[in-house]
């Protein structure tokens, strides 16, 4: 199979689809690789240093996606890169459907099978190709939270440690996952107090056991949550519901009684934010105020860390992605779990989540991949 890398082109997305040690994997399973010149320049990794690897250099993304067998990127296919794919071929990627109908109608009119790292189960139940972003992100939300909570960035002025003397920041996370754990183990870090909220109480409780008293745990009724909402210095949102648009927790309603200067960090916000008050913005932008509160919404939060977070991902994403390359769609015939990331095959919605948020008919992956 012929693999396509092509250079990542959402705004300040410096991650790479492939490592040049990735590259020796497919190669060494019988592959060939095309990499889209200055593909890996984010992560310090030339055309050069991909030829070493075994990959042969393309001169535009266009010859990338006319002779992939299969695409590997990183964050969601751009209009622009919609028009390239095709029927017949394998898109390998973060795709983040629910809330992005016209992105599921560039798929969809382009008849590729477009398999979604951030759908992929295990079998015990997690989300392991979403799982390392989802550790990024969660650490790299206190960051954002640290500088959006400085006066210059329109924040209260506040330092998230404080320091002797002087109150530390009220951070509360909400969602106590994969996300909402990494940035709760920062914040606490960070000096902060910290508050996480969830509706799982077996999750809390593993929570409270992990951190050993070091944060408080909360059920997440509408009650606690505006409580805790309108008390914080910074709130977290890292609210999941996989593969489905995210639940809206904060409400505009509650900006106006918050503190001025607080800040809202929206981490769902690939999946539609869990802030009614959000929308995407970029790492150029990363902020915006509504009612005296800051707003955090970067799509691509882990972007801003390309070398850590391509090397994270790609250590989850080479056993799939070497299954795919080795037996094309077969490799998800034989694992129902794989199958759980194919979002569109053949001009098919096969994600019921991304079908029910669109109002779009759904069609079990077996089914799809049968015909």
């Amino acid at each position: 199979m012929l693999i396509g890398v092509p250079k990542e082109i959402k705004s300040n997305e410096f991650r790479v689809g492939l490592t040049p040690g990735a590259v020796r994997e497919y190669v060494a399973h019988g592959h060939q690789v095309l990499v889209e010149t200055n593909a890996g320049l984010g992560i310090g990794a030339n055309d050069e240093t991909y030829e070493a690897a075994g990959a042969n250099i393309a001169p535009d993304a266009g010859i990338v996606f006319s002779k992939g067998d299969m695409v590997v990127k990183v964050k969601e296919p751009q209009p622009s890169e919609w028009v390239r794919l095709k029927e017949g071929q394998i898109l390998f990627t973060y795709l983040h459907l629910a809330p992005d109908i016209e992105q599921t109608k560039g798929l969809l009119a382009s008849g590729c099978s477009g398999v979604a790292y951030e759908t992929v189960t295990s079998p015990r139940g997690g989300l392991p190709l979403l799982a390392p972003m989802s550790e990024v992100a969660g650490r790299l939300s206190i960051q954002a939270a640290a500088s959006s909570l400085t006066r210059h960035h329109g924040g209260k002025g506040l330092l998230i440690g404080g320091v002797p003397g002087v109150k530390p920041a009220r951070i509360v996370v909400i969602g106590g996952g994969v996300v909402g754990t990494n940035a709760a183990r920062i914040a606490v870090g960070f000096g902060a107090e910290v508050t996480i909220l969830d509706r799982s109480i077996p999750r809390l409780r593993e929570l409270d056991d992990m951190f050993q008293a070091r944060v408080r745990t909360r059920y997440s009724s509408i009650e606690n949550l505006e409580e805790e909402v309108l008390q914080a210095d910074a709130v977290i949102g890292a609210a999941l519901i996989p593969g489905a648009n995210a639940p809206k927790l904060v409400t505009r309603d509650m900006l106006p009684k918050m503190h001025a200067g607080s800040v809202l960090v929206d981490v769902s916000i690939d999946q539609g934010g869990c802030f009614e008050t959000s929308h995407a913005t970029t790492h150029a932008e990363p902020t915006y105020i509504i009612d005296d509160i800051v707003h955090y919404c970067v799509a691509n939060m882990p972007g801003a860390v390309p070398l850590t977070s391509t090397h994270a991902l790609n250590n989850v994403t080479l056993p799939y992605g070497l299954k795919l390359a080795d037996q094309g769609l077969d490799a998800l015939v034989q694992d129902p779990h794989f199958a759980d990331g194919l979002n569109v095959h053949a001009g098919k919605v096969t994600h019921p989540a991304v079908a029910e948020a669109q109002g779009l008919e759904f069609v079990e992956p077996k089914v799809a991949l049968s015909r």
